[in-house]
């Protein structure tokens, strides 16, 4: 089961640098059209029609069967690795490394189902691919679980929805990247604006609720397994500090009208402190660092 998985794995990757290929040139190829001067054909009835040129056919459909392709191929990874250890398969960096890229793809994909929009997939798949890349390079070995995480139950929901949260912020911090490259001269073959702004928002009201239940069940966790609910551990303080910046941009939102460039740039910030959440203890320690 674990070679299957790391099969699983290795497929991934290569579906996801496919589907990033085919975004990227499917990208290009509408920028270069609309770089031309427009095009033209002669009708039956004699004058000019304008040629769509911002279709990139088959580039998106390839593109997005190889998305799809990728996140079945690592669900498939986490469910062998899942058999192969008899606990979700969140224990050490490897796995949750997977984990992580398959949150990322997971939101990617269910954003693409409801609204079609491929674009944000040229930033959310590199950030998946750099989460897989990374897996390759640390211990992928299964051990046995440390005392502090044997609670199969907690393990699993736990990171679950962290990674879901985790796997939103991504999807957010994509749109927003996409916002500051559109806004103010939508000569990119992007979205407008205002949908990429409403398309980061809709991914932080996924994300934030989900890391407010990570955080709750790692408290309900910890006191099991510490005897105290809250120790102010780099993780925990750093999942803290993420938290009240999702507060924090959901408020401005909400309360003060904030929308495009000003919330695009808090996203910023938010994946930004996302990211030092999940690196954080490799650097710092603590009650995490088994991870």
């Amino acid at each position: 089961m674990l070679r299957l998985s790391e099969y699983c794995v290795s497929a991934g990757i290569f579906a996801v640098i496919l589907a990033l290929a085919s975004y990227v040139l499917a990208f290009a190829s509408v920028r270069v059209a609309r770089s031309r001067t427009t095009l033209a054909a002669e009708p039956a009835g004699g004058g000019t029609e304008t040629i769509d040129a911002d279709t990139p056919g088959g580039l998106v459909v390839f593109g997005t069967l190889a998305t799809w392709l990728a996140f079945g191929f690592l669900t498939a990874a986490l469910i062998f690795r899942w058999l192969a250890t008899g606990h979700g398969p969140f224990a050490n960096m490897y796995e949750f490394s997977i984990a992580f890229a398959w949150g990322a793809l997971a939101v990617h994909v269910y954003f693409l189902a409801r609204f079609g929009q491929w674009t944000t997939g040229v930033i959310v798949l590199p950030v998946g691919l750099a989460l897989l890349l990374y897996a390759t390079t640390v211990p992928s070995a299964a051990a046995p679980l440390v005392p502090a995480l044997q609670n199969s139950l907690l393990l699993t929901v736990h990171v679950a929805v962290a990674v879901i949260a985790y796997g939103a912020f991504a999807v957010a911090f994509a749109a927003a990247v996409l916002y500051l490259i559109q806004a103010g001269r939508e000569r990119w073959p992007l979205p407008a604006p205002d949908l990429l702004d409403n398309l980061s928002y809709r991914a932080m009201l996924i994300g934030f609720p989900f890391l407010t239940l990570t955080i709750v069940l790692g408290a309900l966790w910890a006191d099991i397994a510490w005897g105290r609910y809250w120790s102010w551990d780099p993780k925990e303080s750093a999942s803290l500090v993420t938290w009240l910046i999702c507060g924090a941009y959901l408020h401005a939102r909400a309360a003060r009208g904030w929308r495009g460039q000003r919330a695009a740039l808090l996203l910023m910030v938010v994946f930004a402190a996302t990211l030092f959440t999940y690196f954080g203890n490799l650097f710092f320690g603590g009650l995490h660092s088994y991870g």
